[in-house]
């Protein structure tokens, strides 16, 4: 049964591993047949060169409920880009491979540029951006779904699970967040959704009180997570964000354009594993510290907009508070662990906890130096509204690369 709860949380949609994945499949491939669901996968060249994402193809290959796949390329040269072409070609569903550093796509991006409507920097957010404009342009999908390319325990019953609830016309959701325990290795992975954003929820409300914002984030039990999908047609309104707070960012533009009643989330796997970013202590502008602090601002900026009132002392006691749960659920986990066999490195957890609450401090000043920040790219009706020509555009620029560049 679904968990739900008047205030603020979404709908949670359980895994009890009772129905076979394959009845599964045949339900969607039957509702699918008048919604149409492409999946958007953001890559960067190098996951080319990694096991993870040709074993996801291998499962995509089966998944017949999908009808086109779209695949947002990053770093890549033409012969890269030759070599991509060639290698997502094992898929027999309708797909395409935006070549982002390509001479076209580069000329749409300088458009946008001279309008102010390009995104500001390279990254997951760009990408994701540009695979969303052409699926709108393309016209012919009702569901998108998007999920990361680097999961090593990757199977097509998660993307089912992702899109069914968006999917069967008799469920009124229009956006469906995946969510799957953290564990691998006999180890407790997740760490900046445990040690960071959950303690932040907590001290939030703590500090500044109760807030339906908060509590609809914590009613995510995995909110950092990569895997969601979407009806179409809220897609125009939507505004992606370029920096790390990506996750936390769609969050929030759901908030603000559905109720709670058009949400929910839903468990797609028993384990998941993928690639894990360094802490990085030394450098604020990469790994879990750059997002971290990207978290952060995204939180306050959301908070700030429906009204709440920050200044230094306010982030100043926020740390603390902070910083006192975090080492409390620390606590926590350590013994959740050792009655499951599994291993948390307690001195591993401390340091990311002082990181985290450093960080808290640093995005807080950022915030208060620059509140008028916009890491939001611009969303596709704005575009729309500027220049009626560039989706089609857009279109034509993708269809022309994967034509002149076509496998084998």
């Amino acid at each position: 049964m679904g968990d739900y709860h008047q205030n603020g949380n979404v709908a949670t949609l359980h895994r009890f591993g009772t129905l076979d994945p394959a009845d599964l499949e045949r339900e969607l491939n039957h509702y699918a047949q008048t919604r149409k669901i492409s999946l958007i996968l953001p890559s960067l060249y190098s996951e080319l060169e990694a096991q993870a994402l040709s074993d996801i193809l291998d499962e995509l290959s089966t998944a017949t409920f999908v009808n086109q796949i779209i695949i947002g390329l990053d770093r890549a040269d033409e012969d890269q880009y030759r070599y991509a072409k060639e290698y997502f070609s094992r898929l027999p569903q309708d797909h395409v491979v935006l070549w982002n550093d390509g001479p076209r796509l580069k000329a749409i991006d300088s458009r946008l540029g001279e309008m102010d409507l390009a995104p500001s920097e390279p990254g997951k957010g760009r990408n994701v951006w540009y695979c969303i404009g052409y699926a709108l342009s393309a016209k012919n999908c009702d569901v998108i779904a998007i999920h990361d390319c680097d999961i090593v325990t990757y199977s097509k019953e998660m993307l089912a699970r992702l899109v069914y609830p968006v999917t069967n016309a008799r469920f009124p959701y229009q956006f469906c967040k995946g969510y799957y325990p953290r564990i691998a290795d006999r180890k407790m992975n997740g760490r900046v959704t445990r040690l960071l954003v959950t303690p932040l929820l907590l001290a939030l409300k703590k500090v500044i009180g109760q807030n339906a914002y908060v509590d609809y984030l914590k009613s995510f039990r995995y909110p950092l997570a990569g895997e969601f999908a979407m009806r179409t047609a809220i897609l125009p309104e939507i505004r992606i964000p370029s920096d790390w707070g990506l996750e936390i960012g769609v969050l929030s533009e759901v908030y603000r354009n559905l109720s709670a009643n058009a949400v929910c989330q839903v468990d797609i796997a028993d384990a998941y594993d993928h690639k894990h970013q360094p802490l990085s202590e030394d450098d604020a502008t990469q790994g879990l510290s750059r997002m971290s602090t990207d978290i952060c601002k995204a939180i306050y900026r959301k908070l700030a907009i429906d009204g709440v009132i920050f200044s230094p002392e306010i982030f100043r006691t926020l740390k603390a508070t902070y910083y006192r749960i975090a080492l409390d659920l620390i606590e926590v986990y350590y013994n959740d662990g050792l009655i499951n066999g599994l291993h948390v490195d307690r001195h591993v957890e401390e340091r990311s906890v002082e990181l985290f609450a450093a960080n808290i401090v640093e995005a807080g000043q950022v915030f208060l130096q620059n509140p008028m920040e916009a890491p939001f790219i611009p969303n596709w009706s704005r575009v729309q509204a500027a220049d009626s020509d560039l989706m089609r555009e857009l279109f034509d620029a993708v269809k022309a690369d994967n034509e002149e560049f076509a496998a084998g």
